[in-house]
């Protein structure tokens, strides 16, 4: 018999085999969005060097997490339950930072001050999204059609409707252009991976506390089954 309970020592390890195969999925996934980093970055997306940190880490401490299971070592399980401790920390951290990030790139895409709209617009890469998406879309500009200085794209020309406006005066380009903006279609775009990054995070922050507690429960288990032991020891002595 061992010196956990068998039912909570195949559930710890079941569930970091779940957490290894994650990182595994992370990792691959990694690979296949390594070509978009700079896309990502440039509106203001998670660093790819951050997540990868990460999902090395969940490799890390699954398969530790494995080990310390199987072998019911007393130290893996003191390690494991100190890697959760500061787990919790840097998932709520970065939980929050996540939150202010977000607040951040609804500011710079709902804001009419050029202070957030001009760094973007200075991205040929997100200009190119930009006109993109303003085709397909129906609108024009982030904040409003001025974002593209004195010459605005032919993607926002307007030809129907109740939707139309005049294009900005001084400025070269269609003479009806979207009066729409895409800063609100740009932002729930992002919102989605904001949303799923906080679901991530905050979901990992109360994994790691469930981690904890189980794995302070499994070594109570085995300072009891080894001080019940060295009791029977003392008293065949005796």
């Amino acid at each position: 018999m061992g010196k956990i309970n068998e039912c909570l020592k195949k559930m710890f390890i079941f569930f970091n085999s779940l957490f290894l195969g994650f990182g595994c999925m992370m990792i691959y996934g990694l690979f296949k969005a390594s070509a978009y980093s700079a896309e990502i970055s440039s509106v203001g997306g998670p660093e790819i060097g951050w997540v990868w940190a990460f999902a090395i880490g969940v490799l890390i401490v699954s398969s530790l997490g494995i080990y310390a299971g199987k072998s019911e070592n007393d130290l893996v399980l003191k390690i494991f339950a100190g890697l959760m401790v500061v787990g919790l920390v840097i998932m709520l951290i970065f939980g929050f930072i996540v939150v202010a990030g977000r607040n951040k790139i609804k500011a710079s895409f709902t804001s009419a001050s050029s202070e957030y709209t001009k760094p973007l617009m200075d991205n040929a890469e997100f200009k190119s999204g930009l006109r993109e998406l303003q085709q397909s879309a129906r609108c024009c500009g982030v904040t409003s059609a001025t974002d593209w200085g004195y010459e605005i794209p032919e993607t926002c020309a307007c030809d129907y409707g109740s939707g139309c406006t005049s294009k900005p005066q001084g400025t070269t380009g269609p003479d009806k252009v979207y009066g729409q903006t895409c800063g609100g279609i740009l932002f729930a775009i992002m919102d989605t991976i904001f949303q799923a990054a906080m679901g991530i995070y905050f979901g990992f922050a109360v994994t790691a506390f469930l981690g904890l507690l189980v794995s302070v429960l499994m070594i109570h288990q085995i300072k009891r089954h080894d001080s019940s032991g060295a009791a029977s020891i003392s008293m065949k002595g005796f």
